[in-house]
């Protein structure tokens, strides 16, 4: 049975444990855009903060969620870029740990 699982080890990474990885990841981005949530501050950009309904509260709330918008939207952009690095890493590692070991000897 050892043997087996040896053999089958990569066929499961590429296939069930791929489909693993990617919803793990998939998870995490989306964590991350619920956390950060661009889309919501988009949503009530012309919303006024804290009441203020004059046109001086309406001006300052705007470019307040304007440059939280920007913000936020970078910090989602990297947060992808990490995603799909972890996501790269599961795939290339079985290949990186059977190149080291060919390799060593």
């Amino acid at each position: 049975e050892a043997i087996f699982d040896l053999f089958y080890f990569p066929l499961w990474w590429y296939t069930r444990g791929l489909g693993h990885a990617l919803s793990w990841c998939l998870n995490l981005l989306s964590t991350g855009n619920i956390t950060l949530g661009p889309g919501l501050w988009l949503k009530n950009i012309f919303v006024p903060m804290f009441g203020q309904w004059d046109w001086r509260g309406r001006i300052i709330s705007f470019f307040m969620r304007f440059f939280n918008i920007i913000i936020r939207t970078i910090l989602l952009f990297f947060w992808f870029i990490f995603c799909l690095v972890l996501f790269l890493v599961w795939l290339l590692l079985p290949v990186v740990f059977i190149y080291s070991l060919v390799t060593s000897f």
